[in-house]
């Protein structure tokens, strides 16, 4: 009589590797609401964005304790933008494509390709609409419409551009910048 008999080997190597394999690759999909995104997260105060005397958004930085906004893409965090007005979600792209290159050198293949990428997720928004987008350290960003999930971007690189529009130093908008910081907690200190 042939007995099948299975080797503990492959499981006990299997859980050996799974325990030490980086959260981010083992981690499970994307929360389906921006409140499970960002659970014991706090939020900073709204900031307003006005642009040529236009009120665009209010923006509020979700952070833990110890936020250090100098290494934010060490950090899981979350950036609430609550418009103020209508905008088409192929302009709000383009817009985020503009201002990522105002803080890193971004080559065309991937200007073109992150386009494209944000078009098929950024929704048009009407005034009262919420946008958040959650930063996964190791994994990309989730971006959340009125705390429904839209999608998310597995590319660490689009993450630390994308969300350095409002927390790089080289941010077109560094009062906004301070003030997220700021109150989170996360002002850099001069040595």
């Amino acid at each position: 009589m042939n007995t099948f008999r299975t080797h503990p080997l492959p499981i006990v190597l299997f859980a050996f590797v799974a325990a030490w394999m980086p959260a981010t690759v083992l981690a499970s999909a994307p929360e389906p609401t921006a409140s499970a995104a960002l659970e014991g997260k706090r939020a900073t105060d709204k900031v307003r964005l006005r642009v040529w005397g236009f009120e665009v958004y209010d923006a509020s930085l979700y952070t833990v304790t110890g936020f250090n906004a100098e290494q934010f893409a060490d950090h899981r965090f979350g950036l609430e933008l609550s418009y103020l007005r209508s905008f088409k979600g192929n302009d709000i792209a383009q817009r985020s494509i503009d201002e990522m290159r105002g803080v890193t050198e971004l080559t065309s293949v991937q200007a073109e390709g992150w386009l494209k990428t944000m078009i098929g997720i950024f929704p048009d928004v009407q005034r009262g609409d919420r946008i958040t987008g959650v930063h996964v350290p190791g994994s990309g960003a989730r971006f959340y419409l009125n705390d429904r999930l839209l999608g998310d971007i597995a590319d660490e690189a689009f993450s630390r551009s994308f969300f350095g529009i409002w927390l790089s130093p080289k941010t077109s908008q560094p009062r906004m910048r301070e003030t997220l910081i700021g109150q989170s907690g996360g002002a850099s200190r001069a040595p």
